[in-house]
């Protein structure tokens, strides 16, 4: 499907730059957009989106003593 959309020209700008970014189109980067946000708005939450990111990180160790010492950091005062 082919549509007509007006955009202001900062968000074209930030399109391009994106685009330029990626190795895209202007076109990819919007379908992919629309793509994203039609997911979005279909249940998937953001705990399941950003389950796993610290993974691999190394310097953390466990995560549960990685709270805690964030924990013991803070000072309520």
């Amino acid at each position: 499907m082919r549509t007509l959309i007006d955009l202001p020209d900062d968000d074209v700008a930030s399109l391009d730059r994106l685009a330029q970014r990626h190795g895209r189109s202007r076109a990819a980067e919007v379908r992919e957009a629309v793509r994203a946000h039609l997911r979005g708005s279909v249940g998937n939450d953001w705990i399941a989106r950003g389950f796993g990111y610290w993974r691999d990180r190394e310097d953390i160790g466990d995560a549960v003593d990685y709270q805690r010492g964030i924990r013991q950091d803070r000072s309520f005062d």
